[in-house]
């Protein structure tokens, strides 16, 4: 079977695409709690992210905002849910079951290697595009998911957000 692979690592000034992963991006939390006429505190809080805005979108300077997801090592997730320790809870996120996260392979590039990565749709966030394209330029460089897992990392992202739940099911037979 031929080799497709998942990442490559792209410069620094590269331009930004789907899929692409910046480390440490801050990221602006609000306060829980505004007050009219107060002003309004916020925490910064710096994750690892990948790029959800489609690359059209970014290329063509479409947008202000870019949506980004953070990533998490599939470690880091072991620690948090006693489900994803197992063998059962790794092949539901594998197979796409869970959703919320999607799975990565690990990626063996020099200067960029990661065991298996879970990109966590539960958190959306919007980064200024001018901002997210200085930091990238900042740094020497970043790596980029690869067709076709950039889309199959998209279709998941799609799948999460369009979800309905009807309020009457049709019965199982």
């Amino acid at each position: 079977m031929e080799k497709y692979p998942w990442y490559t690592i792209v410069k620094g000034e590269d331009p930004l695409r789907q899929g692409d992963f910046i480390d440490l991006c801050p990221v602006v939390i609000p306060s829980q709690s505004i007050t009219q006429g107060v002003g309004v505190t916020a925490d910064v809080i710096e994750y690892n992210v990948t790029i959800m805005s489609q690359s059209c979108d970014l290329e063509n300077e479409k947008i202000d905002l870019v949506l980004v997801c953070p990533i998490w090592s599939l470690k880091e997730m072991e620690e948090k849910s006693n489900f994803l320790k197992s063998s059962e809870g790794k092949e539901s996120l594998r197979r796409g079951n869970i959703p919320g996260y999607h799975l990565l392979n690990k990626c063996e590039l020099d200067g960029h290697n990661s065991y298996f990565m879970v990109v966590d749709f539960r958190s959306v966030y919007s980064v200024p595009y001018q901002f997210l394209l200085g930091l990238a330029k900042k740094r020497t460089s970043r790596l980029r998911l690869l067709p076709p897992y950039r889309e199959h990392l998209s279709q998941a992202f799609a799948r999460f957000f369009m979800r309905v739940g009807l309020p009457v099911d049709i019965p199982r037979f």
